[in-house]
């Protein structure tokens, strides 16, 4: 961040200056853009010359030289001239193009330009398959100039289709280059395993929280690009377990709050308040910011009240507003009644302890009261995975009995990208650690096999057979797997590929496989309990206020795991037992 100073001179009615006020604007400097070539030029039609042009690095200068360019021209015999451009993995940001010299000189060139998170997404009109203008502009039409450069848009995107609209022209491109828009920080926290899949699924993981790391936390770079507090838990995981701190965290929680003044829940979510309770409780234990907890006392303390004042006599919890977990939950009451029992009583046992922290004597009674009460009804566990998973981390059910009856049955079917998390959490709290990495390995490597370079907002196994990858075009016969598959609010290329509340298993693996588990304010007590299944070895770092821990385990001949531990002098390691 840095300060502009000011100077404005008023300006009287008769013209002459009076005094200078000085005015502070505060900018920030939070964001970097650099500039990528395409990885490849994927499809071609028309009149097309020269498309190798567009894959070197250029330098964002058009020229009077003119010897190098990509030609497209449209003539009456043609079709129109068009290309798709294949960026190599997702992006957030715009385009630049940098034009040559066309005849006849100083006039413009109308053109169209798609951006796309698959190739299909890239080639669809709107209104086709869900594709849409919603959140982020990614289909136009523009005019470029003669002997020049332009910078158009702002979206997630790896694919971009340029079409020539002018009959009887040509359009000259030297330069088509994506800007690329990011936080320009350090990955602290790594993962590597005898399993590259796995080790590939945590960098994704990892990769798709740091686009979302814009001005705010987005759980979305093309839809949603908003602060969804529910969606930020996960993502905030993944952040303290990659980045450590970072100032678009406490940014996205306090914006959450002051748009959402009490009696309302954020985003109209009741469980998404709730997330803001535990969120904080996570910020804490890892940065150790006392000052900073103690500014949301007033508003924790109101929550709370207003928490506890929707749960019946009985202990039923009585939620009003957006009562919802998760979409593919959505249309099963008696799962988000279960799962609003159990979110009941997280968020106020968390903001018991936060309370106590904060010397707030009267919140915290409220809240462990509450959940007293709470505790006195067990709800139906069901069939729901959200539900099982949720009524496990909090005691509702045994986290045994959950794995067991429901977690566990069908390996990674009906799991879903955000409650895949807690899925995880309480089949790790089972003890079933194998379980977990196979379905980390099928769920979320499946993405991956469909050519992901980002986690996407849902996923479901059966969409599987038959399904084309996202980085070709469909061939004949095949299901389009972003076109054609979707729900609720993201039907077909609605659908975002680049979703951050989908980045569970990074933390996952940092947390169970390496076994690093914060149990201090601040970080400064950590306990190491690996857990390696079938792997032979994991190795790993860890962002601490005071630097890095590393670990590696090792699986000896005997079954035996040998851990080799490096920490900052003010982090006390507890060891654990190894698996």
């Amino acid at each position: 961040m840095f300060l502009l100073l000011v100077l404005l001179v008023a300006i009287s009615a008769d013209g002459y200056a009076q005094s200078p006020q000085e005015v502070e604007v505060i900018q920030h400097n939070e964001l970097t853009r650099e500039y990528i070539s395409p990885h490849r030029v994927l499809w071609q039609s028309g009149n097309v010359e020269n498309t190798d042009q567009l894959l070197k690095a250029g330098n964002g200068q058009a020229d009077l030289t003119n010897a190098s360019i990509c030609v497209l021209k449209n003539d009456e015999t043609g079709k129109p001239a068009s290309i798709l451009l294949d960026f190599g993995k997702e992006l957030h940001g715009g385009l630049e193009i940098v034009t040559g010299m066309w005849s006849p000189g100083n006039t413009t060139r109308n053109i169209r330009v798609r951006f796309g998170e698959s190739a299909s997404e890239a080639m669809a009109e709107i209104g086709e398959k869900g594709a849409a203008n919603d959140h982020a502009i990614r289909d136009f039409d523009m005019q470029v100039p003669w002997l020049g450069k332009i910078q158009v848009g702002e979206s997630g995107f790896r694919f971009v289709r340029i079409d020539l609209l002018d009959a009887d022209a040509e359009l000259h491109l030297k330069e088509v280059r994506a800007i690329f828009t990011y936080r320009d920080i350090p990955y602290l926290g790594s993962f590597k395993s005898s399993d590259e899949r796995l080790n590939e699924i945590w960098k994704t993981g990892a990769y798709t929280v740091h686009l979302n790391m814009q001005e705010y936390l987005w759980d979305g770079i093309k839809r949603d690009r908003l602060v969804w507090v529910g969606d930020l838990h996960p993502e905030v995981a993944t952040v303290n377990t990659v980045f450590g701190y970072n100032e678009v965290v406490p940014k996205s929680l306090d914006l959450a709050r002051d748009v959402t003044p009490l009696p309302g829940w954020m985003s109209g979510i009741s469980t998404y308040s709730m997330w803001w309770i535990i969120l904080h409780q996570d910020w804490y234990m890892h940065h150790g910011d006392l000052e900073y907890l103690k500014q949301q006392q007033p508003y924790l303390s109101g929550l709370v009240k207003q928490i506890a004042a929707k749960i019946g006599p009985d202990g039923k919890e009585l939620m009003d507003g957006n009562r919802f977990l998760d979409w593919p939950s959505s249309e099963d009451p008696e799962a988000v009644h279960a799962g609003l029992q159990a979110m009941a009583i997280w968020s106020l046992s968390t903001a018991a302890t936060l309370s106590e922290i904060m010397g707030d004597d009267e919140t915290r009674q409220i809240a462990e009261r509450a959940v007293s009460n709470l505790k006195k009804y067990i709800p139906k566990m069901g069939q729901s995975k959200q539900a099982a998973a949720l009524m496990a981390l909090t005691d509702l059910v045994p986290a045994t009995q959950a794995n067991t009856q429901v977690l566990a049955v069908a390996g990674a079917k009906n799991f879903s990208t955000f409650y895949g998390y807690y899925m995880l959490q309480a089949m790790a709290k089972a003890g079933n650690y194998e379980g977990a990495l196979d379905v980390i390995r099928s769920y979320w490597g499946a993405m991956l096999d469909l050519g992901a370079t980002t986690f996407w907002e849902d996923f479901n196994l059966d969409w599987l057979p038959n399904a084309s990858r996202i980085d070709e075009l469909v061939p004949d016969g095949k299901k389009d797997i972003h076109g054609d598959y979707g729900d609720y609010c993201y039907v077909g290329f609605r659908h975002s590929l680049c979703h951050g509340w989908a980045s569970g298993p990074t933390a996952w693996l940092t947390e169970h496989v390496l076994g690093i588990k914060v149990t201090a304010p601040g970080s400064k007590q950590i306990s190491i309990t690996p857990h390696l299944g079938d792997l032979e070895y994991a190795e790993g770092t860890f962002p601490t206020p005071y630097g890095l821990v590393y670990v590696k385990h090792t699986k000896q001949s005997d079954g035996q795991v040998k851990s080799e531990i490096k920490a900052p002098k003010e982090v006390n390691i507890v060891n654990g037992s190894a698996h």
